[in-house]
């Protein structure tokens, strides 16, 4: 009986981990697709029309092929545009190389993403078919999965809050087994268009929509949680 008990828990945190993996990925997906505005407004923070010697129509042009790109909607990552005074591909070789990377790992985001649904879909189901005190054990397991990741998170946000450029680099060391993500401004108008800065307010809005998702999933596992206690108690 313990060990069947122990089972349920372990099948009561599957779809609690799964809900949370797929609140990040879609909090990221929602950061970069939700709003153009966001660019157009990063761009003019951070003066990229004067690094670039371009107009912003031609800006976000480029911007929305790039991001097109990366959903795997486009098979090549090159568009031509008015740069520095001359019509030419904005992108070259290197950046090519290092994007088709970057598209790897967002692709693959998405599909973990499925994988979470379906991991979720399935251990919910399984729950239900070993009759499972599931009502009251998915509340309770989300809860206490969501203070862990929560704890690490906040280890996380103070380290990059302290020193954005190092935990930056090391991301790319984790994720990338090559330095073409190494750009020169000098010969890469990618960097420019998307320097340092950018990515870091990238990462606060990704950051403030998935907090907003944990807090709405919270109050509703404590809500469930409620009610689950109040129908046990009559």
């Amino acid at each position: 009986m313990a060990k069947k008990k122990w089972l349920h828990k372990i099948l009561a945190i599957l779809p609690s981990i799964s809900l949370i993996v797929i609140l990040l990925i879609s909090s990221f997906e929602i950061g970069a697709y939700g709003d153009w505005n966001f660019y157009e407004k990063e761009y003019e923070k951070y003066k990229v029309a004067d690094e670039l010697y371009m107009e912003m129509p031609d800006i976000m042009k480029v911007t929305k092929f790039m991001m097109s790109y990366l959903r795997g909607n486009e098979k090549k990552l090159s568009i031509e545009t008015e740069v520095e005074g001359n019509i030419q591909d904005f992108f070259n070789e290197k950046d090519r190389l290092h994007m088709a990377d970057v598209q790897g790992l967002f692709l693959g985001g998405l599909a973990i993403r499925r994988g979470a649904i379906l991991v979720l879909l399935f251990s919910m189901a399984a729950l239900v078919l070993m009759k499972a005190d599931w009502k009251r054990l998915i509340p309770q397991m989300y809860q206490w999965v969501l203070a862990v990741f929560l704890a690490l998170t906040a280890v996380a946000g103070f380290l990059f809050s302290r020193d954005f450029n190092k935990y930056f680099v090391i991301f790319h060391h984790i994720f990338f087994s090559n330095n073409l993500w190494i750009l020169d401004p000098a010969e890469d108008y990618m960097i420019r268009m998307l320097p340092e800065g950018f990515f870091y307010d990238m990462v606060m809005r990704i950051g403030s929509i998935f907090a907003v998702f944990l807090i709405i999933s919270l109050v509703c596992s404590i809500v469930w949680k409620k009610i689950n206690k109040r129908c046990g108690s009559r």
